[in-house]
C-alpha cells in the first residue's frame, strides 16, 4: 500500500499547515514509495524548499495542470519542508523515512503511514510538523542512481562539471555567499590544480597565450551551463544570467552540492577529469 499527502495552507489539501503567504495554499506533495519519499512542488507560483544534512535546494513550480516533473526523493533519514520563512523561523514540515531495518519491526505499512499523516496534522496546527513517513508501493516516479530528481542534471565524469563545481565552491564554502566567485582564468586555474598538472601551472601564470585558450575553453562551458539553465526553464524569461545568478541557481536546484566537494579528494574522480582535461581536445 502507498500514499500520497498534499500540504498547503489549504483548504483543498490533506494537510493544513499554519505557515504565513510564502507558502502556497496547494504548496507540495509527498507520495511514499517502496524505497523512500517523494517530495514534489505544485505550486505555480510559491517556492518549496527542501533541507538536509549539507543542502537546502528548491524544488521547481509546477508549469502546468499535471503531474511535477521534478522534485527531491528521500530514500532514508529527516529532510525539511516548507517555504524559506518555515525553514529559517525553525517551522519546517519534518518529513522522516525509517532505515529498512526500521521499518522491519515496525508493524504495518498502512499502520505506519496512517501514523505519519496524523503526526504531520498534529503538530501543523502550531506551524511545525513531525511525520514519520513509511515504505510504500507507488509506481511511475522516476529516479536517478543517486536517488534524486533534479530539473537539471550534469554528469560529474564531465569537463561541464568540473567547471560548475570549481564555479560553485566558494558559495559552497561560505553559506553567506558574500565570498567573489572565480572568473575563467581562475576557474581554469583550479582545474589545473584539481587534475594535478603542476607541469601546467608554471606555463599558466607565465604564458599570457595558454592562459587566454584554456580560460577560453571554460568560457565554453559556462556558456553551456547558461544554455542549460534557460532551456529547462530554471530562471525567468527577464532574469539576466549573471554569474551570480547562475551559481544560486545550481547550488539552490541542488544540481551542485557541497557534498560533490568530497570528489575532489577522490582519485579516480580526479583521474578521470585528467584523462579528459589533457588527453581530449
Amino acid at each position: 500500500m502507498g500514499g500520497r499527502l498534499v500540504f498547503g495552507r489549504g483548504p483543498s489539501v490533506d494537510l493544513v499547515v499554519a505557515a504565513g503567504r510564502g507558502l502556497s495554499r496547494r504548496a507540495g506533495v509527498v507520495t511514499v514509495l517502496d524505497t523512500g519519499a517523494w517530495i514534489a512542488n505544485i505550486s505555480h507560483t510559491h517556492a518549496l524548499y527542501v533541507e538536509s544534512d549539507g543542502y537546502r535546494i528548491r524544488l521547481p513550480r509546477l508549469e502546468n495542470d499535471g503531474e511535477p516533473a521534478g522534485g527531491w526523493f528521500v530514500r532514508c533519514g529527516t529532510a525539511l519542508v516548507g517555504s524559506r520563512a518555515m525553514l529559517d523561523d525553525g517551522q519546517p514540515l519534518t518529513v522522516l523515512v525509517p532505515s529498512q531495518e526500521d521499518a522491519e519491526v515496525t508493524a504495518g505499512v498502512a499502520g505506519r503511514f496512517a501514523a505519519a499523516v496524523t503526526g504531520m496534522a498534529v503538530a501543523a496546527g502550531v506551524g511545525t510538523g513531525a511525520a514519520g513517513v513509511a515504505t510504500g508501493a507507488t509506481a511511475g516516479v522516476p529516479a536517478d542512481s543517486d536517488g534524486t530528481l533534479l530539473p537539471l542534471y550534469l554528469d560529474p565524469m564531465t569537463k561541464l562539471f568540473l567547471v560548475a563545481l570549481m564555479w560553485c565552491r566558494p558559495w559552497l564554502l561560505d553559506v553567506s555567499a558574500t565570498t567573489p566567485l572565480p572568473r575563467t582564468p581562475e576557474i581554469a586555474r583550479a582545474a589545473l590544480e584539481v587534475t594535478g598538472a603542476y607541469h601546467e601551472l608554471e606555463r599558466f601564470d607565465s604564458d599570457p597565450e595558454f592562459r587566454d585558450v584554456l580560460a577560453a575553453r571554460v568560457a565554453e562551458h559556462i556558456k553551456v551551463l547558461r544554455r542549460k539553465i534557460a532551456d529547462h526553464g530554471l530562471a525567468g524569461v527577464d532574469v539576466r544570467l549573471s554569474d551570480e545568478v547562475v551559481v544560486r541557481i545550481l547550488i539552490e536546484h541542488g544540481i551542485i552540492t557541497s557534498a560533490d566537494l568530497g570528489r575532489l579528494d577522490d582519485p579516480a574522480w580526479r583521474s578521470r577529469q585528467e584523462d579528459l582535461w589533457w588527453t581530449q581536445s
